[in-house]
């Protein structure tokens, strides 16, 4: 029996919850964003892009180490 690393479903919940901060980043504007998150700004009609790219990039970043992690730990006899 293998052992699995155990940050996988931390590494799977992390990425879809970034993925959705990304694509809420590229939606909405500065004003509709919730108070909690970097860049909002009350009456502000302007997008945060870069915010939204890099939440995408670590979100793809944390389901691929996952993806990596999740596969065969051994190599096959060629």
């Amino acid at each position: 029996m293998t052992r699995r690393n155990p940050l996988v479903p931390v590494a799977i919940v992390l990425g879809i919850i970034l993925l959705v901060v990304g694509v809420i980043y590229f939606v909405d504007s500065a004003s509709a964003l919730p108070s909690f998150f970097p860049g909002h700004q009350s009456g502000s009609s302007h997008h945060h892009t870069k915010h939204g790219i890099a939440a995408v990039v670590v979100g793809v970043g944390c389901l691929l180490f996952a993806w990596f992690q999740t596969g065969p730990s051994t190599q096959r006899a060629v």
